[in-house]
């Protein structure tokens, strides 16, 4: 069975806000939710931009107390637990509450800024998400990031530049089609940069996989 990143969302995406970098360029992805999660000050991003989170979720130590009010008086429900006895980080809670609603899409909005620990964190739940059969994407400003254990398409639509990097130890039996730099029945391990800046020739290319983990990240400048 293939795979379709970065084309349409599929008519069950949940769309998360969290609190790293946001701006105008997340409008787009969060007008193709179906559902709205905001974590912690993610939530208070909806709200300023107009829109009404569904869930709002976190310890909300990254906000005020009056706009913590505001969350609370403009999300349809409000989870908040106490911000030093949580085993997960506010993404992740949210991660984990969208993984539960079984939908076929989420997308991750957010997830990367100045705390690199959280970033890498959040990149890993993608891992969470192909464990669950759901397919997940980060999105920032310039990036898209996927992963991916089967055969995928991806489009090129703003993001021409491609770069593979494993997730698990080992990814063997990449091929790629419709790519300036093809491979072919390859094996990456962590720590090469074989798959770093590939850039897709159409507007659609394949990626091809036999075993691993296999990040796709899609980049323009």
């Amino acid at each position: 069975m293939e795979r379709m990143l970065n084309g349409m969302l599929d008519s069950y995406t949940i769309v998360i806000t969290s609190g790293g970098s946001l701006g105008d360029w997340a409008i787009p992805y969060v007008r193709e939710g179906k559902v709205l999660i905001g974590a912690d000050s993610g939530a208070l991003f909806l709200i300023e931009q107009g829109y009404r989170p569904d869930i709002a979720i976190g310890d909300f130590d990254s906000v005020t107390a009056e706009e913590l009010e505001r969350i609370k008086d403009n999300s349809r429900k409000t989870i908040q637990c106490d911000p030093i006895d949580k085993n997960f980080t506010d993404t992740e809670m949210a991660f984990r509450l969208a993984l539960d609603m079984k939908p076929t899409n989420i997308v991750l909005l957010g997830a990367l800024g100045t705390r690199f620990d959280h970033s890498l964190a959040n990149v890993h739940l993608l891992a969470l998400a192909d464990e669950n059969g759901v397919a997940a994407s980060i999105a920032d400003a310039t990036n898209r990031i996927s992963l991916i254990s089967q055969d995928a398409y991806v489009d090129r639509l703003e993001h021409p530049q491609v770069s593979l990097l494993p997730l698990s130890h080992a990814v063997t039996g990449i091929t790629l089609e419709g790519f300036q730099y093809p491979l072919g029945d390859a094996t990456l391990t962590i720590g090469q940069s074989l798959g770093i800046s590939n850039v897709l020739l159409q507007e659609r290319g394949m990626i091809r996989l036999k075993q691993g983990r296999l990040l796709v990240i899609q980049s323009r400048d």
